[in-house]
C-alpha cells in the first residue's frame, strides 16, 4: 500500500555474523524512551501531496497528514477525519461527515473545502500529478486530466465546513482503501499559494494535520525527523515524541548501527538472513511488491521488437537472482502481479497462478539466443547496446551487475550500468531518460488494478511506453462495464496480465521484499507499529518505544 508507489530497492551485503555479534546492544532495552530511530535507503524526494510517488515520501505524508480514513491493522480503513460515511445503493454517491475543530499545524481549520481544493489540484493537468490516475472513476476525473472538462466539474463538493460529497462515474470496489492513501488527503490552499513551486520541497514549506510533523528536512539532506504534532485531534493516542530518520545506503552499515543500538530496525539482505534468522529480534514483513525491468521503446527502437524483449527475459536466471544474489526471501517473478494479493472470487485460486503464462519467464539461454538472432534480423541490427539505470544502493548495484552478466551471455549484447541516487532515478524514469531501468512497485491497495493500470498506453507511470490495444481494452472493461461483476472483472485482469507477460511489456524480476518489507530486525522495545503489505506499509500513529 503503493504501496503505491515507486520504491527504493534495498541494499544487499555479505556480513560476518561473528564480527557483528560483538557490536550488539546487550541490554535489550531502549536508552531513548519515546524516541524511535530508523534508517532508510533513499533520500526523500518531496512532500507535495499531489506529486509524490515514492515510498519514503508517501510514508511521511501518511504519518504526518490525515485523510478521510486511516488504514489500520489488516488493511482495514478506520475513521480519521470522517465521523460518518453514507454510501448510495448503487455505490456512486458518497457523503462524509467530517470531524469538527481539527487544525493544521499552522492553526488553520481543516475543512471539507481542503479536500475539494486538494482533489482539484491533483487532477488539474497543470499540476502534472503522476498519481492522478488513481482518481479514475471519480466523476469527470479522466476528462479533466485529458483537458476535456473544467477542473471545477470534478465529482467532489463541500457542503459547509464539515460535509463532503463525492460522486463516482462507476463503482470503485477499493474506494475506501483509496481514501486512506495520501494522494486523497486534504491540502491547505493558503500554504500551497504561499510557497508556490517550493511547496512541499522542505519540511517548513508544508503543514501537517496528522500524528506527527516533519522537521529538519531541507529537501536535499540525509537526516530528518518527525515530531509529535500537538495540533493533532487525537494527540493523546500518540505515545512517541520523535522519530529520527537517516539515509543509510549500505546494508552493512545499517546492521552495524542496529547492533550498536543507534537504530531500532534494519532490513536484512544476503547472508544476513541466514545469520540472523534465529535472532530474537528477527521478523518478516510480507510485502506486496514487484520488481521489473522497463525497456524504453522510444529511446531504444530495438526494444519495440517482441522477440528481442523475449530474449532478454529468457536470458535471466531468476532463481539464481533470488537465491544467490538477493538472498532475502524474494520469489522469482512469473509476471507483474505478485502472489497473495488477491484470489479468484469463484475458485479461490491465487491471481498470480491464474495469470501465469508457461515458458515466458523460465531460464532458457538457448531459446533466448535464437529469439535474439531472429529479432535483430527483423529490427535490422547486428548487435544490441544499452545502458541499465538503477539505484545506487549496494544491493541494487549487485542486482544490476547480475542482470548485466546475464544479458551479456547473449551474443553481441553489451550492457553499461548507471547507478544513481533514488531521487535521480525517479526523475530519469519519469522523464524517459533511460534505455532500461530497474523499477520496484508496491501495491497501493489490495487489488490487481493497482498494478495492471500502470501499463495502459496513456498511464504516466508507463515509462517504457509499451502499448497494446487489447490490453488497454481489458483494463478499461475491468474498471467500467464489468466493474460490478466480480468474476468478469477478475477475468479481464487475468487476461490482461497474460498479454503483458507473453508480450514482455516489462521484464519481471522478483516478488517480495523492498525497503520497508521482508526480513528485518526490530528491537523488542518497539511496540504498536502497524504493518500492511499494500498501500503505505507502516502506520506509526500508535508506536511506543518503551
Amino acid at each position: 500500500m503503493k504501496l503505491r508507489r515507486v520504491l527504493a530497492l534495498g541494499a544487499v551485503a555479505a556480513i560476518s555474523a561473528l564480527t557483528l555479534a560483538a557490536c550488539g546492544n546487550k541490554s535489550g532495552a531502549s536508552s531513548h524512551k519515546g524516541v524511535l530511530n530508523l534508517s532508510t535507503t533513499a533520500e526523500m524526494p518531496g512532500l507535495d501531496t499531489s506529486k509524490v510517488t515514492d515510498n519514503s515520501s508517501l510514508t511521511a505524508l501518511s504519518n504526518t497528514q490525515e485523510g478521510i480514513y486511516r488504514i489500520g491493522k489488516d488493511s482495514k480503513p478506520e475513521n480519521a477525519l470522517a465521523t460518518k460515511t453514507t454510501e448510495s445503493k448503487d455505490g456512486l454517491h458518497w457523503t462524509f461527515n467530517l470531524r469538527k475543530n481539527t487544525k493544521w499545524s499552522n492553526g488553520d481549520k481543516v475543512t471539507a473545502k481542503d479536500f475539494v481544493y486538494s482533489w482539484r489540484r491533483t487532477n488539474d493537468p497543470k499540476t502534472a500529478s503522476q498519481y492522478a490516475y488513481l482518481f479514475d472513476g471519480v466523476k469527470n476525473a479522466d476528462a479533466i486530466q485529458n483537458k476535456k472538462a473544467d477542473v471545477k466539474s470534478l465529482g467532489v463538493k463541500a457542503v459547509g465546513d464539515y460535509k463532503l460529497e463525492v460522486t463516482l462515474e462507476k463503482p470503485i470496489p477499493y474506494f475506501k482503501l483509496l481514501l486512506g492513501f495520501p494522494i486523497f488527503f486534504p491540502q491547505d490552499q493558503k500554504v500551497v499559494d504561499k510557497y508556490g513551486s517550493k511547496y512541499g520541497m522542505s519540511a517548513n514549506k508544508q503543514v501537517y494535520n496528522g500524528p506527527f510533523k516533519v522537521e529538519g528536512w531541507t529537501g536535499t539532506n540525509t537526516k530528518w525527523k518527525w515530531v509529535k504534532n500537538n495540533s493533532y485531534w487525537d494527540k493523546s493516542a500518540v505515545k512517541t515524541n520523535t522519530i529520527n530518520f537517516q539515509v543509510v545506503k549500505e546494508n552493512n552499515t545499517a546492521l552495524n548501527l542496529y547492533n550498536s543500538g543507534k537504530i531500532d530496525r534494519t532490513q536484512l539482505q544476503g547472508s544476513q538472513v541466514a545469520n540472523y534468522k534465529n535472532n530474537k529480534d528477527y521478523t518478516y514483513f510480507q510485502g506486496s511488491t514487484s520488481a521489473y525491468l522497463e525497456l524504453n521503446e522510444e529511446k531504444v527502437p530495438a526494444f519495440k521488437n517482441q522477440k528481442i524483449r523475449q530474449a532478454l527475459s529468457l536470458a535471466l536466471d531468476r532463481t539464481q537472482l533470488v537465491n544467490n544474489v538477493l538472498e532475502d526471501g524474494s520469489k522469482a517473478a512469473t509476471g507483474l502481479i505478485p502472489t497473495k494479493l488477491t484470489k479468484n472470487p469463484k475458485t479461490g485460486a491465487d491471481f498470480a497462478n491464474d495469470s501465469k503464462v508457461a515458458d515466458t519467464t523460465d531460464h532458457n539461454l538457448a531459446k533466448a539466443k535464437q529469439l535474439l538472432k531472429e529479432g535483430e534480423k527483423e529490427a535490422g541490427i547486428s548487435s544490441l547496446n544499452f545502458t541499465l539505470l538503477a539505484d545506487d544502493t549496494s544491493g541494487t548495484k549487485q542486482n544490476s551487475e547480475f542482470l548485466q552478466s546475464q544479458f551479456e551471455k547473449l551474443p553481441g549484447v553489451k550492457v553499461s550500468l548507471q547507478n544513481v541516487p533514488f531521487k535521480n532515478r525517479l526523475t530519469k524514469s519519469s522523464n524517459g531518460d533511460f534505455d532500461a531501468v530497474i523499477t520496484l512497485w508496491g501495491a497501493d491497495y489490495n487489488d490487481p488494478y493497482t498494478y495492471s493500470s500502470l501499463f495502459t498506453s496513456d498511464n504516466s507511470q508507463n515509462n517504457g511506453k509499451w502499448k497494446n490495444s487489447e490490453y488497454d481494452t481489458l483494463i478499461k472493461n475491468s474498471a467500467n462495464k464489468d466493474a460490478n461483476d466480480k468474476q468478469k472483472r477478475y477475468d479481464d485482469l487475468v487476461n490482461a496480465e497474460k498479454i503483458l507477460t507473453k508480450d514482455v511489456g516489462i521484464v519481471p524480476l522478483y516478488w517480495g521484499t523492498a525497503s520497508g518489507s521482508g526480513p528485518m530486525l526490530q528491537k523488542s522495545y518497539v511496540k504498536g507499529v502497524i504493518y500492511n503489505s499494500a498501500g503505505v506499509n507502516f502506520n506509526y500513529k500508535n508506536v511506543e518505544v518503551k
